[in-house]
């Protein structure tokens, strides 16, 4: 989920949501000059499809079709609080906005203090409890006073037939695996100790992080949780990937939220508490199968270059004369190497070669709208083997076009997009 794809939420970026929710972006009260938002002429949502379980990832409803998560939405009106977390369930044409679901903090948070969150956010999604649905984590806005331990801000939505049903619970994390009095943020999900269920990761503080065995009951308790492990950074970042082809998915770990110096840690038995391969500073990391190694690679970006080190946890190195300040990888065509997205200025494909990301023959997306695009995630929404790329055009809170752009052997993505609607589609009823 791009869902924030690199997204990092440090204790700073949490108050800094709850002000956002209270005040608008400009730190001004709200108002309501403007003309509500309507979806007009977006006819009432379809039924979600039933499911009986899969293993295809963000299948929150279990029908073997892969879902969109939609965590930043169109809003009725600029500066106001946001309308949830929208869900597009998927189909064998990709995804359906037809059949969409909205997930609010009054209907699917956990009340915390009496009162519903004002914060409901998509942070990460997996199958937490082994069930064949997948499961969303979110992050909410407990109360707190400020004096001693913080309590846990995430929740755990779980999936069913009918995709995400009921009250979202508490994530528990327990005492012996916090360390600090930092907020336990910035969820990562991966099956970090190779047993084949999906553990979490989450920011404990002082360079350590809290490490939650899987699977979880749907209470929100882990299967196990001992001490913080010690971590090279303060920032653990997804998707987790299996880097060095173990059978342990290893992580990303920033030295702090932002921009800056980062490394991979790799998972074992123990889960990920042995550091590899140190990263040069960068505003974004994309994990992918670039070439030049059996092993996955890595590409950072900046805003005047990308830097990529191969074999992880390897140290081969090269570097792209392209903006990287956003990327994503994915294979969208199909020939088992992934190609390098970069969204920092336009949305660049850069081709997979055996040598690694070239520029040559890189494809320039056009965006389906006037605005400013950026990536929202890539994989494969039609089931067709090749990964689907999606871009966001927004033009302030209250308009926005979202495109999905069908994966191509030959030329990379489509030119035309396959799928396109607003997020202004949940406003409705």
């Amino acid at each position: 989920m791009r869902p924030r794809r690199h997204t990092l939420t440090g204790t700073a970026a949490a108050g800094c949501l709850l002000l956002l929710a209270a005040c608008g972006h400009n730190g001004a009260p709200a108002t309501e000059d403007a003309a509500p938002v309507r979806a007009a002429g977006t006819p009432a949502p379809l039924p979600v499809p039933r499911g009986r379980g899969s293993e295809v990832p963000d299948d929150f409803n279990g029908d073997g079709h892969r879902d969109l998560v939609l965590d930043d939405l169109v809003k009725a009106r600029s500066h106001t609080d946001d309308a949830g977390i929208g869900i597009v369930y998927g189909s064998s044409r990709g995804p359906a906005p037809g059949t969409r679901q909205l997930l609010t903090p009054e209907e699917h948070a956990a009340p915390v203090g009496g009162r519903s969150p004002a914060v409901f956010e998509a942070e990460a999604s997996c199958d937490l409890d082994g069930d064949g649905f997948t499961d969303l984590v979110v992050t909410t806005d407990p109360p707190y006073d400020g004096e001693g331990r913080p309590p846990v801000p995430l929740q755990l939505l779980f999936g069913s037939p009918s995709g995400p049903a009921g009250r979202a619970v508490p994530l528990t994390v327990p005492d012996r695996a916090r360390h600090g009095d930092d907020w336990p943020e910035r969820p990562v999900c991966g099956d970090f100790d190779g047993d084949g269920a999906e553990d979490l990761v989450v920011h404990a503080s002082a360079g350590r992080l809290s490490y939650l065995r899987g699977p979880f009951t749907r209470e929100g308790a882990p299967r196990g949780a001992g001490a913080p492990v010690p971590s090279p950074g303060e920032a653990p970042t997804g998707p987790a990937a299996d880097v060095n082809r173990d059978g342990y998915d290893d992580l990303v770990v920033r030295a702090s939220a932002g921009p800056g110096g980062a490394s991979v840690v790799l998972g074992g038995p123990d889960g990920p508490t042995r550091t590899g391969a140190a990263l040069p500073t960068g505003a974004d990391v994309a994990l992918g199968a670039f070439g030049r190694g059996e092993a996955l690679d890595a590409a950072v970006g900046a805003l005047d270059g990308t830097a990529l080190r191969y074999d992880l946890p390897g140290a081969a190195r090269g570097t792209l004369d392209t903006p990287g300040s956003m990327l994503d990888a994915a294979d969208f065509d199909g020939d088992g190497l992934d190609e390098l997205v970069s969204s920092g200025s336009g949305v660049r494909v850069l081709p997979g070669r055996g040598a690694g990301p070239t520029t040559r023959g890189a494809v320039t997306v056009r965006p389906a709208a006037t605005g400013t695009a950026r990536v929202l995630t890539a994989g494969d929404f039609d089931g067709d083997g090749l990964a689907d790329l999606v871009v966001r055009t927004y033009r302030g809170d209250t308009e926005d076009t979202v495109a999905v752009y069908r994966g191509a052997k030959k030329a990379l993505v489509t030119a035309e997009p396959a799928v396109t609607f607003s997020t202004s589609q949940f406003l409705t009823p």
